[in-house]
């Protein structure tokens, strides 16, 4: 299971992500992106003020950025449980694996 502080790194990194792939650095007047993340519950703010002559809308951005960033976190927790998945998967099958007995006999499991 990721960590508290890994979900909020991975939520803030890819909000931050979608506002600078839809703006200039430079176009940005102030961004803010506030993610929390307590007791299993994720909480997703952003704010970006932008020229109003800027090609995309600041709200729209921030929308999208939130979405982006629980997205992320949802995959974060799915490859996660991807590998957990697979280390059980891992162990049922040497869990299965014939074993050597003295004699020289194999026993199955």
């Amino acid at each position: 299971m990721p960590t508290d502080e890994t979900v909020v790194e991975t939520a803030a990194e890819a909000a931050e992500g979608v506002i600078f792939a839809r703006y200039k650095q430079s176009e940005v007047t102030d961004f803010d992106v506030t993610v929390t993340f307590e007791e299993g519950i994720l909480e997703v703010d952003v704010y970006v003020n932008a020229p109003d002559d800027a090609d995309a809308d600041a709200e729209d951005v921030a929308d999208e950025a939130a979405r982006t960033a629980r997205d992320a976190v949802d995959e974060l927790f799915a490859d996660d449980a991807d590998a957990d998945a697979d280390a059980d998967a891992d162990t049922a099958e040497s869990d299965s694996a014939g074993h050597q007995t003295e004699s020289g006999d194999t026993d199955a499991a």
